[in-house]
């Protein structure tokens, strides 16, 4: 092919570029080595190696940045909108749960006084207070949970009695009184956080209050006092996390943190996230919020990324903090580490790129100073390159062309015409010759044209539509032509890389018909046949209406056959079973509406499948004394036992 071609060229340049002359000096005149006189334009050119260099590296640096920039960009978002979320997530669930407790206590409390109306006929006044009953009620409901330290129950002379492991201090005693004074107006009293003892018998409490009514009758108050430590814990948790926790009240108090840091009661304010939540005043009750701020630590300021979460019942807020620089520290990660594989990347492409450069042009530069004698009539010379691929074959056609150019010109243009009629004719034997090339699928073409047509048919497209869908059917499997028989023929398991070559029996077939202009409609069908609805298929992963009606109707077809015939690597399955498997995949790989079509079909009696005649995969002595599969031993791809995935497979790699 590379001698007919080439010396179609150079006849060509020839006619356009020798002029002869005749002298009665004969060859002496023109020279010892040959009688055609040619002058060779020597223009200016752009060397063929810095447009391959340049090719190559556009083709592999330009979208690998531009793609690596993309992952960049993406990952960078998702990790800062994980971090964020992370943080959002933690202070909500801390809310959710302090929300949570001081509804239960609500309850409690609630309960209680129900209680203590019922056990004192709703006189608790002096000398009823201290009735034994009470006194109970109250000590087990202090008793009921780990998180009270303390209760009370106060009547409206401020008389009473009280329950519990700690001793109200004077701070305590203080917002007492603030949660009588509250109740006696009928409202409930949330107090502030305290710490009540020393050393390591200190605590973090908070007093809250319900008032006791009987008939719209003020009757007293049950206060209690709530131990903090179980909140403590909680943030503690958070903070070996790596997050920065604590709770603060309306004001922007401390309430309780995971260290020492800060004190409670402490004035928080001065950060500016808490600044935030102070400032926004009931908004910030509705929804959480993250921020950056700054931090200043001595002379330098932390950029930190913090969340608030509210407590609503309480007007707290729970946040959590943490320096921007851990906070994104997977994202300076990920940037860092994707821009030095792409430099690598580039680095390498470059590298490579020059190296198959080189490779490609040091051959062309030698074999076009040689054309370039050769045109010029010397025919003498000779092309030394040393190259398994075509520049090597197109070296020997040279050394061939020098010797025989002047005896075979005109044999190879008539050899040229020839092949090109030889071709035309050629395309419309390729089907027969490829069911020919396998004995277990002969016959395939025809079955898949018959079942095509059928389908067709019912579907009621138009009559000129139907002998498209014939031709398209007849030739789908004329790729296959081009496939080797070691694969083609391969009984067992198909390797990854034989799969591949397998699958492009669709794209050779389309190369085949397509020089030819009056088969361009049933190209798609050749071509296509193997796409699948849910965009798995091949050549070209097309997905639902991407695929034309033409190769939907080939698949089906197709998938039918291969279903109910003995192949290498499946028995024959009944056409009611086959027809169950095209069911399963209906929607999914083929199209429902031609799927619906062979069903029918196949009901009314028009389809009858004989008794396949060739036998099934048999298994040898050697394979039953040697279990191990047939199978090419890098990652073989294996014939699936389930139904789906049977017919997934010998639709893509032998149907």
């Amino acid at each position: 092919m590379w001698r007919s071609t080439f010396v179609t060229l150079a006849v060509h340049r020839l006619k356009l570029n020798f002029t002869c002359s005749y002298s009665p000096f004969g060859r002496e005149e023109h020279g010892a080595k040959g009688h055609l006189s040619l002058k060779l334009p020597s223009p200016s050119r752009l060397p063929i190696l810095y447009v391959i260099l340049s090719v190559l590296v556009l083709i592999s640096v330009v979208p690998m940045y531009f793609y690596s920039a993309q992952v960049e960009s993406i990952n960078r978002d998702r990790l800062i909108t994980n971090e964020r979320l992370l943080q959002n997530t933690v202070t909500r669930s801390l809310a959710d749960d302090i929300s949570q407790r001081q509804e239960s206590l609500r309850m409690m409390q609630a309960n209680l006084s129900s209680a203590l109306q019922v056990a004192s006929g709703g006189d608790i006044t002096s000398e009823h207070v201290e009735a034994p009953e009470l006194r109970a009620l109250l000590e087990n409901f202090v008793s009921s949970s780990d998180d009270l330290a303390y209760a009370t129950l106060l009547n409206s002379e401020a008389k009473g009695i009280s329950a519990g492991r700690i001793a109200p201090d004077a701070f305590l005693q203080r917002e007492l009184e603030r949660a009588y004074a509250a109740s006696r107006e009928g409202r409930v009293y949330n107090g502030q956080a305290l710490v009540v003892g020393t050393g390591k018998s200190a605590r973090t409490v908070m007093l809250v209050s319900t008032p006791v009514m009987y008939g719209g009758r003020f009757l007293g108050m049950i206060g209690s006092v709530v131990d903090l430590q179980f909140l403590i814990r909680r943030l503690q948790e958070v903070n070996r996390a790596g997050l920065t926790p604590y709770v603060v009240d309306s004001q922007g108090r401390l309430v309780a943190g995971a260290t020492s840091d800060y004190a409670t009661g402490q004035d928080m304010s001065n950060l500016e996230i808490v600044k935030n939540f102070v400032e926004a005043g009931t908004k910030a009750q509705m929804v959480a919020a993250t921020r950056e701020f700054n931090v200043r630590d001595g002379q330098n300021n932390i950029k930190m990324l913090g969340t608030y979460s509210p407590v609503t019942n309480l007007d707290w807020a729970v946040i959590v903090q943490k320096p921007r620089a851990d906070a994104y520290r997977g994202v300076y990660e990920m940037q860092r580490n994707a821009r030095n594989l792409a430099l690598m990347a580039i680095v390498l492409s470059i590298g490579i790129s020059i190296f198959a450069a080189r490779r490609i042009t040091n051959p062309l530069e030698v074999l076009t100073h040689f054309s370039r004698a050769i045109a010029g009539g010397d025919f003498s010379q000779r092309v030394h390159v040393k190259s398994r691929t075509e520049i090597g074959e197109l070296a020997e056609t040279f050394n061939v062309m020098s010797e025989e150019l002047e005896h075979f010109v005109l044999d190879l243009k008539n050899a040229a015409n020839e092949n090109r009629d030889l071709f035309m004719g050629s395309i419309q034997m390729l089907a027969g010759a490829v069911d020919e090339k396998d004995p277990y699928t002969r016959g395939h073409s025809d079955r898949v044209t018959r079942y095509s047509m059928m389908i067709a048919k019912e579907m009621g497209v138009a009559e000129d539509y139907i002998e498209i869908v014939r031709i398209s059917a007849q030739l789908h499997d004329v790729g296959k032509i081009g496939i080797e028989d070691g694969i083609l023929k391969k009984p067992g398991a198909l390797t990854p890389e034989e799969f591949e070559i397998m699958k492009t029996h669709t794209t050779k077939g389309a190369n085949i018909l397509r020089p030819v202009a009056q088969l361009k409609d049933m190209i798609p069908g050749i071509e296509l046949h193997h796409e699948s609805l849910d965009g798995r298929g091949y050549p070209r992963g097309l997905k639902g209406d991407e695929i034309p009606l033409l190769p939907r109707i080939i698949a089906v077809a197709d998938t039918f056959d291969a279903l109910t015939t003995n192949r290498p690597y499946q028995h024959a399955h009944d056409p009611k079973e086959a027809l169950k498997i095209i069911h399963n995949l209906s929607g999914k790989r083929l199209d429902p509406t031609a799927v619906a079509a062979i069903t029918a079909i196949y009901e009314r009696g028009e389809i009858r499948i004989p008794r396949p005649s060739l036998p099934a995969p048999q298994v040898t002595p050697q394979e039953i004394a040697s279990p191990a599969p047939a199978v090419a031993s890098a990652s073989p791809v294996s014939h699936p036992s389930a139904l789906a995935e049977t017919i997934a497979v010998a639709q893509a790699t032998r149907a």
